[in-house]
């Protein structure tokens, strides 16, 4: 880690299979936040009813199917599906601490686990266990940001909200409340799955923050998204070999044909099935959704992972400003290899790394000892004193790349154009020779493998990677330039490294 604090979350998830894999990913990041809460809230996909079997007759995926009234939607008695992934989580606890500091005591978690607004989609009605917790987090006086991160819908923040305005709107607060509120509070949502940021919080709170973190590489969609490089992310031997065969959280990910489903006789949830056609789905009762069936053992999504994944703590500081980018997307299209804006291309660029990242990080849960595992190079960007610069100035860009285990690296710097406010591509110069590449300006360096003579003498003198370039001399006040060192190290599970350089530039 190399920020001086942990970010402050929030995570609010539905009984979705892809929300149980969404937080057993973000279980291995742990250590990085300050979890806060996990609170149980429902969507149109998902919905407790009130256990008094009133029948709910509004919108909700149940009414599109053409069904109902019904008194609950996908949402079994008893569903603990969080509770689940904080036990596998106390298995593998010992082991996580082993290869990072941080990581929260189980019971830490435990305590945090919270229901929210439940009942019925988009109901801001009436106060919950959870909501209330919100409402505490977002009137306390902890500095810093409070990321409120979302897979399900906004009831929950909703009805916090709602109670703030209802005991302050009248009030000689109100004012400094809700410009308090305005500057703290970030809301991070997979979608607006209940309606509720449309009818309640953008109208009523428009200057909290809202980033719509949707993304297919992370969902049921990302086989059509993926880069043909990384297609083997996906893949029933990848899963299996990196996560589903290792250890507690591996028997806990769900993946497809494992025979498992989040509720009983959900007619939406197919995928535990394996070697059945479509039509056999249908003959079952099944609603075959997702269009196919796929490779047993595969990916079947993470679709809310993305809320997190500019959050982390990788180097790319992505939870900056909605428009850098990382490893959950940008509010923006990036430029894809086939010279397409693309909105998919600016979160399946980082898939792999991000893939290599969770592999690794699920061999820290098996392996008890430091030396057995793979860890992060270390990066450091030195001697750029100012990020202020002027048009026709030459810049250096210098990192310091180490590696915890001796392993070889390879990195280099390159452009994140997108990122940036200045229109144009930027031409970085390594040993003299001008490199043209578009986002992919490579300079490799080595690191003698362990064992070899020089590599205590390398790694006390520390690896230096240099780049150089003009700023080019069209370019405006206030206009900002994006670089990025990116380092991966060649480990069994190899680890990519980031650090991000924004400069703007003043005339």
């Amino acid at each position: 880690m190399t920020r001086d604090k942990k970010l402050r979350t929030v995570v609010l998830h539905d009984p979705e299979l892809d929300d149980l894999n969404t937080i057993i990913r973000y279980l291995l990041y742990s250590h990085q936040f300050e979890t806060e809460g996990l609170i149980y809230s429902s969507s149109r996909f998902h919905w407790k009813g009130d256990g008094k079997g009133t029948l709910f007759s509004g919108e909700s995926e149940h009414s599109q199917l053409g069904i109902g009234p019904i008194p609950q939607w996908r949402w079994d008695e008893g569903s603990c599906f969080m509770e689940d992934a904080v036990e596998a989580y106390a298995e593998v606890y010992p082991n996580l601490l082993v290869h990072a500091e941080g990581y929260p005591h189980p019971d830490e978690l435990r305590s945090r686990i919270y229901e929210g607004n439940v009942e019925f989609p988009g109901d801001i009605s009436k106060d919950s266990p959870g909501s209330d917790l919100i409402k505490e987090l977002i009137l306390d006086d902890k500095p810093g940001k409070l990321y409120l991160l979302t897979g399900a819908g906004q009831s929950t923040i909703g009805r916090a909200l709602k109670s703030i305005e209802e005991e302050y709107k009248n009030s000689s607060q109100w004012k400094n409340i809700y410009e308090k509120i305005a500057k703290k509070v970030v809301i991070q949502s997979f979608g607006d799955q209940d309606g509720v940021y449309e009818s309640y919080i953008g109208p009523i709170w428009p200057d909290i923050e809202f980033r719509e973190m949707a993304t297919s590489i992370w969902g049921y969609p990302a086989r059509r998204v993926v880069l043909p490089e990384d297609r083997h992310f996906l893949s029933a031997a990848w899963t299996r070999e990196n996560i589903s065969n290792v250890g507690p959280f591996g028997e806990l990910y769900m993946v497809w044909g494992d025979g498992k489903q989040m509720h009983k006789n959900d007619i939406t949830d197919f995928f535990g099935f394996a070697g059945v056609t479509v039509e056999q789905l249908k003959e079952l009762g099944y609603i075959p959704w997702y269009g196919g069936v796929e490779e047993p053992g595969s990916w079947i999504s993470e679709g809310d992972t993305s809320m997190y994944m500019n959050l982390l703590d990788n180097g790319l500081d992505a939870h900056v400003d909605a428009s850098f980018g990382g490893w959950g997307g940008r509010n923006g299209k990036d430029i894809d290899p086939n010279g397409m804006a693309s909105k998919d291309y600016s979160s399946s660029r980082w898939f792999g790394a991000a893939q290599r990242d969770f592999a690794a990080r699920m061999q820290w849960t098996i392996t008890p000892e430091y030396k057995d595992a793979n860890h992060h190079p270390v990066v450091e960007v030195v001697g750029l004193e100012n990020t202020v610069v002027r048009p026709g100035q030459t810049i250096i860009l210098k990192a310091v790349v180490k590696d915890p285990d001796g392993d070889n690296l390879t990195g280099h710097w390159w452009q994140y154009e997108e990122a940036g406010t200045y229109p144009g591509q930027i031409d970085l110069i390594s040993d003299g020779e001008e490199q043209n590449t578009k986002s992919e300006n490579f300079y490799p360096f080595v690191v003698p493998s362990p064992g070899s003579p020089e590599i205590a003498k390398l790694i006390k003198d520390e690896i230096k990677v240099i780049s150089q370039f003009t700023v080019p001399t069209d370019a405006v006040n206030g206009q900002t330039l994006h670089f990025i060192l990116e380092a991966t190290d060649n480990g069994d599970k190899p680890l990519t490294s980031y650090k991000r350089v924004v400069l703007t530039v003043s005339r």
